[in-house]
């Protein structure tokens, strides 16, 4: 197996909700889009959003459960004062702020946003890790 992600897949209880959200913060739809999935094609990777229930069925499992995952997905910025800059698009676009922007012990600055269908995803400037 090759060392690669190529789609990221959430599971969403509104998908025109879900939808909405991410163009709102400018993420690019892509014309395979249809009424039961919307993808978006990011650098290197493809996030995708589908129904809940029904990517539990395509899975085979139960489609409960709330909370934490054990998952967060990431977007690092190139600058410290984009982490709070970004916190604010995606609380105006319906998300939830739910860690404020603030320094790390890891020497960056980050924070935490959970969308509508509550996956949470970590803004953060690295000065370790450098954006192309």
């Amino acid at each position: 197996m090759e060392p690669r992600i190529s789609l990221v897949t959430l599971g969403v209880e509104d998908l025109p909700r879900a939808r909405n959200f991410y163009l709102r913060l400018g993420f690019p739809l892509q014309s395979q889009s249809n009424e039961n999935v919307a993808f978006f094609a990011l650098h290197g990777l493809w996030l995708s959003l589908y129904g809940r229930e029904s990517l539990a069925e395509d899975v085979g499992c139960p489609a409960e459960g709330r909370g934490f995952r054990g998952i967060t997905l990431a977007h690092n910025v190139r600058t410290r004062e984009e982490v709070a800059q970004v916190l604010a698009e995606a609380e105006a676009a319906g998300g939830k702020v739910v860690k404020p922007a603030q320094d790390v012990f890891w020497g960056g600055h980050s924070g935490y946003f959970s969308d509508p269908d509550g996956f949470f995803w970590e803004v953060a400037w690295n000065p370790h890790f450098w954006i192309e």
